[in-house]
């Protein structure tokens, strides 16, 4: 059962944050001067934590402090900055303490996300956050009134929002030079392999306080081979696939359609298949959803396309992230680019993308403007990106397990979900996978004002919307 963290502000600061912190951590400034630099700090120094250490160790940003859970990690990231010493804190709450941090860039694991954001605004720290930038929906609300009550500049991690050339792909479709949308497909497939089965509980590395690396989680035995990354794929500190790639895939279909809301209905599938290992997470998971009349399916498989290959599924002939099926053609399009195809799936047209370089860099330029709309992807923008996700999560978790034929009864209505459903099941066979059944979510109704489930099976979903964090490290009430 969620229970609510009956927190302050005062008390989640003085739990938190030095009694100091109010009076000594305010930005050197309400603007930034021209030429001087940004003092940052980047918490959380894994794989994207340390390309984050690159990307703003330079001429208009000076990395003054570095935080991790895991000492030896951190030691790495510091001895990166070689000319002029870096602070270094396990604890990533000393590091909001320091008056010499204007931005801070967060990089842990998700479930430290939005903690560790509403602690920088209310520190007067400026935010750049990861994806997806919440683990729970409740939580990544906060992280907005936080951004709004503090006046801070908060961006999400979802880079692609800062690649150029979704304005021109938005362009030709609201020109109409494809014809009407018909059909939209969300599609991320990967094919990342188990993790590994233990029996026993596993000790974290010497170098990792294991307290302060669950932080808001429950310090739970560690049922994992692999410390860090694969702890995507449980539930008490990761989000799976549907979390880790799938913010990028569906902000990037919002983007395109111009959406500044989220889906209003669910129902989600999916399950683990063909391995045996402490994942807890679906390796495949797809999702109905409908705004406005409007039904999308989004697909997240990271299984291989058959048993002993290394190539993953190319569903719907696509490798991008996006199937965008008009009256005159078909786009497909992902990070750094794609095409449109006619109706006899000839190219015509060419969209080439970046990749999303330079998200860092219009950061940059908000922190010193302090105009949050100068943000490509502002934390509203993130967090509704990420909540898509998450409800999609909520829907698959409330779920029980049903026969295909019960999956298919539950998505009839959308010929789409249907043969996504087709393809699923003979993915799972071409990887030796029993195909009984899968675990299915109820279809739910979803309150955009409220940001809660509601209606029938609301209250089963609702459990996912905000999870019970240890108080010392929570999400206040009030930000």
């Amino acid at each position: 059962m969620i229970r609510p963290n009956k927190l302050t502000r005062r008390r989640f600061i003085k739990g938190s944050v030095a009694a100091s912190l109010a009076a000594s951590c305010w930005p050197r400034g309400t603007v930034l001067g021209a030429n001087e630099k940004i003092g940052v700090a980047v918490v959380g120094t894994g794989g994207r934590g340390g390309a984050h250490v690159k990307q703003f160790n330079r001429g208009d940003c000076q990395i003054v402090a570095v935080s991790d859970a895991d000492r030896k990690r951190m030691d790495g990231a510091a001895g990166k900055i070689k000319d002029r010493q870096v602070v270094k804190h396990q604890d990533l709450r000393k590091i909001m303490e320091m008056k010499d941090v204007d931005a801070v860039v967060i990089a842990t694991p998700n479930h430290w996300h939005a903690p560790a954001t509403i602690l920088a605004c209310q520190a007067g720290k400026d935010v750049y956050v990861e994806k997806p930038v919440a683990h729970c929906i409740w939580e990544s609300r906060q992280m907005v009134k936080a951004a709004r009550k503090y006046k801070r500049i908060v961006q999400g991690g979802t880079q692609q929002r800062s690649d150029p050339y979704y304005a021109e792909l938005k362009a030709d479709l609201k020109a109409g030079k494809y014809g009407e949308i018909k059909l939209v497909h969300c599609l991320k497939h990967n094919n990342r392999g188990p993790i590994g089965k233990v029996t026993e509980p596993q000790q974290p590395p010497s170098s990792v306080d294991y307290s302060l690396y669950c932080g808001p989680a429950p310090t739970v035995p560690l049922m994992r081979k692999n410390f860090h990354y694969d702890w995507h794929w449980q539930w008490n500190w990761g989000d799976g696939e549907m979390g880790n790639w799938g913010p990028h895939i569906v902000d990037d279909l919002r983007n395109i359609l111009d959406w500044d809301d989220v889906p209003t209905s669910v129902v989600a599938a999916g399950g683990r298949f063909a391995w045996d290992d402490n994942g807890e997470t679906p390796n495949i998971q797809f999702a109905l959803f409908e705004r406005q009349g409007f039904k999308f399916v989004v697909d997240i498989r990271i299984i291989p396309a058959k048993k002993g290959v290394r190539a993953a599924s190319t569903y719907m002939k696509s490798r991008g992230h996006n199937v965008i099926v008009c009256e005159g053609g078909t786009v497909r399009v992902g990070r750094g680019g794609g095409a449109a195809y006619d109706k006899e799936g000839k190219k015509i047209k060419q969209y080439k993308g970046t990749g999303g370089r330079g998200h860092d860099t219009n950061f940059v330029k908000a922190v010193k403007s302090r105009k949050m709309e100068d943000l490509n992807c502002e934390i509203e923008v993130g967090h509704q990106s990420t909540m898509m996700c998450l409800m999609a999560n909520a829907a698959y978790r409330a779920g029980k397990q049903a026969t295909v034929e019960q999956v298919k009864a539950s998505m009839k209505e959308h010929q789409d979900a249907l043969d996504t459903i087709d393809s699923v099941v003979k993915q799972i066979a071409d990887n030796g996978g029993d195909i009984k059944d899968l675990k299915l979510g109820p279809k739910l109704t979803f309150d955009n004002k409220k940001e809660v489930f509601t209606g029938e099976n609301a209250e089963e979903a609702n459990k996912f919307v905000r999870y019970e964090m240890r108080k010392e490290f929570a999400v206040p009430d009030e930000v």
